[in-house]
């Protein structure tokens, strides 16, 4: 994001103030990226967003403080973008893999963000890491709404579509952590085999992902 030209510009305060804290949004994922959670100071995220520190504490009352925001705020445009790719398909297991598609690619568009929500997200201490177990469980209902019997054998227990969500959120950050995060559209076939074999087994899921 460009900073704002100096001196006079007869921008408002209210359009400043947004613009400031969306480049600390990138900011702070960026120096998470290369310097990790620990190392990651306010005066290194500002630095990053070219603005001074007192412009940062204006925004955030800490380090803290601006990883949640620039968190809860990522975490949104995933939702959406999810749930847009979702919604323009039919049938259950068109839809698991739209949305799969659209996150994967939203998330390699982005790869320090994809390592703020599924990297730093379990490093940051107890809080941040629960915020990050309510992240990955507000996508269950999604994947549980319209789900066929599992593999055949009777409705799906809450439980199985939990594993689903969790392990697909594992997959993608390890993915993450081993410095893959640019090519994580590259794992789609695996990952939806993952998502779709519980409830349609191998063998369907695999038909369904090489139809396309």
């Amino acid at each position: 994001m460009t900073q704002l030209p100096r001196g006079r510009h007869g921008l408002s305060r209210k359009y400043i103030a947004e613009h400031q804290r969306a480049r600390l949004f990138g900011a702070v994922a960026a120096v998470l990226d290369s310097k990790g959670y620990a190392g990651t100071t306010v005066s290194a995220v500002a630095g990053e967003a070219g603005i001074s520190k007192s412009d940062f504490y204006n925004q955030f009352k800490s380090k803290d403080d601006c990883f949640l925001a620039a968190y809860d705020a990522a975490l949104e445009r995933l939702r959406a973008d999810v749930l847009v790719a979702c919604g323009a398909r039919e049938g259950w297991a068109e839809s698991v893999c739209a949305g799969l598609e659209a996150a994967l690619a939203a998330l390699s568009a982005a790869p320090a963000e994809a390592n703020l929500l599924l990297v730093e997200g379990l490093c940051a201490g107890p809080d941040v890491c629960a915020r990050f177990r309510r992240a990955v469980e507000s996508f269950v209902p999604y994947l549980r709404q319209g789900a066929p019997p599992t593999a055949g054998t009777g409705p799906a227990a809450l439980a199985t579509d939990e594993a689903v969500i969790g392990g697909i959120a594992s997959l993608i950050g390890r993915r993450v952590l081993a410095g893959e995060g640019a090519r994580l559209s590259q794992f789609f076939p695996e990952l939806a085999e993952f998502a779709l074999s519980p409830y349609l087994g191998v063998a369907e899921a695999r038909r369904i992902i090489s139809a396309g």
